[in-house]
């Protein structure tokens, strides 16, 4: 099993892409638009990640995806792991140069495309190839399965739609680097020794240096939610999803089938559900079993981060429940 499998289970096979040969067609016809306007040239860096909304979603995601894979990360401010899978995705488009265009949609100021997009909870990653729009993935996911799925999407615009990509301005980069770096922080070396273990698949280290930085700083926010997700992708990694849904189909009164469960639907992006289930087990229990199911439920909300209205609104049903 891969580790800290998270919604990367309901990637879409992208080779079976709709309408194929017509999609091929038209990104052809759009690439020879361009070429005869004098367009296709070099871009900045800075074109590579791009910040977009509805009014020019149509030029910069679907005119576009004709000549490279556009991926869409939807987002907001308060979403506190969509702060941790942005950066990432930042990196790669980058790293990719112009093997993909990384376009951020804040769903707070578009709420029509994310409507459009059936968008149930964030963060959410999408592709627009040819104007075809394929769903990736939702939730957290480890660097190395979000490459093999940027791999496939790139894959399957060279092979079925002609996509080879932008070719990128190296002389703009060199002007970009020489913007200042912020000075590092007391703690950023442990902080990104525990993103490094992240991306190796090591758990235990992760949740070893972020354990380290909060013996030191307590308060340290990044630590806490860092530490959070560690522990919740530790969790799910061994799980067996079927067999845990299934038990807790059948088990409603079981608590640790319930709170297993729910691990698994926050993992997978599913917050509402994850805190929906839950709240209804403290609902149904007392005691030691009460007492479970509302700790889990508060360390699911460090997961997801206090500034989540999500979080905020669990929290005002949970204290109905409790008192």
């Amino acid at each position: 099993m891969q580790p800290r499998n998270m919604s990367m289970s309901g990637v879409v096979d992208l080779a079976a892409v709709k309408a194929a040969g017509e999609a091929k067609a038209k990104a052809e016809q759009t690439r020879a638009e361009t070429a005869r306007q004098g367009g296709g040239g070099a871009v900045p860096p800075s074109a590579l990640v791009i910040d977009v909304d509805e009014a020019g979603f149509e030029r910069d995601v679907l005119q576009r995806s004709a000549e490279v894979p556009v991926v869409l990360d939807f987002w907001a401010e308060w979403c506190e792991p969509c702060k941790q899978l942005s950066p990432v995705l930042e990196r790669l488009a980058r790293e990719y140069n112009g093997r993909f265009v990384l376009a951020k949609i804040d769903v707070e100021a578009n709420q029509m495309l994310m409507q459009q997009f059936g968008i149930q909870g964030i963060p959410a990653v999408f592709a627009v190839v040819a104007g075809q729009a394929l769903p990736l993935f939702q939730g957290l996911a480890p660097e190395p399965q979000i490459r093999e799925t940027l791999d496939q999407l790139i894959q399957v615009g060279e092979q079925r739609f002609g996509l080879t990509g932008l070719t990128v301005d190296a002389d703009a980069t060199a002007d970009e680097s020489a913007v200042a770096s912020p000075a590092p922080g007391p703690h950023d070396a442990a902080l990104e020794a525990a993103v490094d273990a992240l991306d190796a698949g090591d758990l235990g280290g992760a949740i070893r240096a972020y354990r380290n930085v909060l013996a030191d700083d307590p308060a340290n926010s990044e630590a806490k939610l860092g530490l959070a997700q560690a522990e919740l992708l530790s969790r799910v990694q061994e799980m067996d999803p079927q067999k845990v849904r299934q038990e807790a189909a059948d088990r409603p009164d079981d608590v640790q089938a319930q709170i297993a469960a729910a691990d698994l639907d926050l993992a997978g992006g599913h917050v509402q559900d994850a805190f929906g289930r839950l709240v209804e087990t403290v609902r149904r229990t007392a005691g030691e079993d009460r007492d479970a199911a509302r700790l889990r439920l508060l360390d699911l909300f460090e997961v997801i981060g206090p500034d989540d209205p999500r979080v905020t609104a669990a929290r005002t049903v949970l204290a109905r429940v409790l008192f």
